[in-house]
């Protein structure tokens, strides 16, 4: 795992984080990541980042990927230091880390995310410190079927002055870093050949 996970850092380049997503990764295989060298890792649910943060907590600095519900911000408070998907008003209230906004480029009922024409009154009422944005495009089998979706991120971070970008997972990243990324989200990456 080491090498894949210094292969894909040298990939991407000293402009992009790698956040390796853990939301599959069991408790007790958190040690893998830390051996492989890992320095950041994004979970997607507060119980399970509570859980690993207690076996794992020094091991890497962390990162809140999944959907913010305001019940659960002192968690990602308390644990970790930027959260990728904000996307509401209330969460924003509570938050008191650096966020990144999520936008629902796509517009898919099945994601979470601000709509793009409502981003600018939710940057305009949000109370928390926004660094910048991410996103996630419809599923494809094509990382190409991506890019149009990461440069919308990329004019719209732009156009707000903000600074960082998150997009791109396992099977586009490498699409995300030519449209700007400053944060990758990558699983399978890690642990397949």
């Amino acid at each position: 795992m080491r090498e894949r996970y210094e292969r894909l850092v040298a990939e991407v380049g000293p402009g992009v984080t790698v956040v390796a997503a853990t939301k599959y990764v069991d408790v007790n295989a958190m040690a893998a990541l830390a051996e492989a060298g890992v320095t950041v890792v994004g979970e997607n649910r507060a119980q399970d980042l509570a859980a690993k943060h207690a076996a794992h907590g020094g091991a890497f600095r962390w990162h809140f990927i999944g959907h913010l519900q305001s019940r659960k911000a002192q968690t990602v408070n308390e644990l970790c230091e930027l959260c990728h998907s904000l996307d509401s008003l209330s969460a924003a209230r509570r938050l008191e880390i650096p966020a990144l906004v999520q936008v629902n480029l796509a517009g898919e009922g099945s994601k979470s995310g601000v709509a793009p024409d409502e981003l600018d009154a939710f940057l305009a009422e949000c109370p928390a410190e926004v660094v910048g944005l991410s996103t996630m495009p419809p599923l494809a089998d094509d990382p190409e079927a991506s890019r149009p979706v990461f440069r919308r991120l990329r004019e719209l971070v732009e156009a707000h002055g903000l600074a960082q970008l998150s997009m791109g997972t396992t099977q586009d990243y490498r699409v995300a870093v030519d449209e700007g990324a400053t944060l990758v989200r990558v699983g399978a990456a890690l642990f397949q050949g």
